[in-house]
């Protein structure tokens, strides 16, 4: 088994899309606004195979756009590209992101030739409403049936959400999650909505006519979400956009719950929750030390960013000391699992 996983990313900004999604620039996001062409793929490519290490597991990926409704040639173009690598052992597969309402039998059929094993589709929510007004363009049962026919032909599905869509709530995103964990997808992504510039989204919020969801909000939410997929044995790879250049404080960004270590703030806030119920549940308030032991990659997430949850606890219920330490066998243990 190979000791690293990568992902080279080749960026397509907006190729594919019929539809302006209210939210959406692609160029801003990606931080990429020149078109993509072969050259630069195979540049991109090769430097990250050299950087690699020998038994690294690469795959190379299209991001950006809905590449399934790219003019088909092009679709050849890049798809034969990427094999080509696959063919020369050196990249062991490829990973695309595309529309719901972009997929079939016969679409699936020379991805299938092409070497591609993951399929992500950019879903969003699973409320008519929010979609109608996300100007999405697809529809719920969209999304249904091309995640069976994803699975039925043998390939990893991923879905990508978003919360805080115009129309959007809190009872519309654990709907949305519900659904989701009955569809099983093998991969998931959670992306607040951020007011990007250049977008309709960024008129509306000028005009006072969408109000995006506050930092705390939004982590909230998605604690909440991701305890859902995680109970359900759901792999949430990412929450919250990736920082770039564009996509930064000070860059792009106009308004909404943006935090370069968003998915942090929403473990930590999970690791709160199971910390909390486990303090009433065992009546701990009492005592004057708290002694939480956690697996060691947790430890970060218990203590919150900047002691936050450490401090959040001894204010809250009176406790003169806590010690947040690794399992260790012979101490006192409040097992907390989130």
């Amino acid at each position: 088994m190979a000791s690293k996983h990568i992902v080279i990313p080749i960026f397509i900004p907006h190729k594919g899309c019929p539809f302006d999604c209210i939210y959406c620039n692609q160029k801003y996001i990606s931080g990429q606004k020149d078109d993509m062409t072969e050259e630069k793929m195979i540049s991109i490519i090769e430097s990250h195979i050299d950087s690699a290490c020998e038994d690294t597991y690469i795959e190379i990926g299209f991001y950006g756009g809905s590449f399934t409704g790219i003019e088909r040639e092009e679709q050849y173009r890049y798809l034969e590209t990427a094999n080509r690598y696959i063919k020369e052992g050196k990249v062991k597969s490829i990973r695309l992101s595309t529309r719901p309402d972009y997929i079939n039998e016969e679409i699936l059929d020379y991805l299938e030739k092409y070497s591609v094993k993951t399929i992500e589709l950019g879903v969003q929510s699973l409320d008519r409403e929010v979609l109608e007004k996300s100007c999405r363009g697809h529809s719920v049962e969209d999304v249904y049936n091309a995640s069976a026919l994803i699975k039925k032909r043998g390939f990893v599905l991923g879905i990508q959400t978003m919360i805080g869509l115009p129309g959007d709530s809190r009872k519309k995103a654990l709907h949305t999650a519900e659904e989701v964990v009955k569809i099983k997808p093998d991969i998931l992504r959670i992306y607040p909505t951020l007011v990007v510039r250049g977008t309709y989204l960024e008129k509306m919020y000028i005009k006072g006519e969408y109000t995006p969801l506050e930092l705390e909000e939004a982590v909230e939410l998605c604690a909440e979400l991701l305890y859902i997929y995680k109970k359900n044995n759901i792999n949430v790879i990412r929450i919250g956009l990736q920082p770039t250049e564009s996509i930064n404080e000070g860059g792009d960004v106009i308004a909404g719950p943006f935090h370069p270590a968003f998915r942090q703030l929403v473990e930590s806030k999970m690791a709160l929750s199971a910390i909390e119920k486990a303090i009433v549940e065992k009546n701990l308030s009492k005592k004057d030390t708290l002694v939480i032991c956690t697996d060691k990659k947790e430890i970060s997430n218990v203590i919150g960013q900047g002691r936050k949850n450490v401090e959040y606890l001894r204010k809250k219920y009176g406790f003169d000391k806590i010690i947040v330490r690794e399992y260790n066998v012979g101490h006192e243990i409040y097992d907390i699992k989130y």
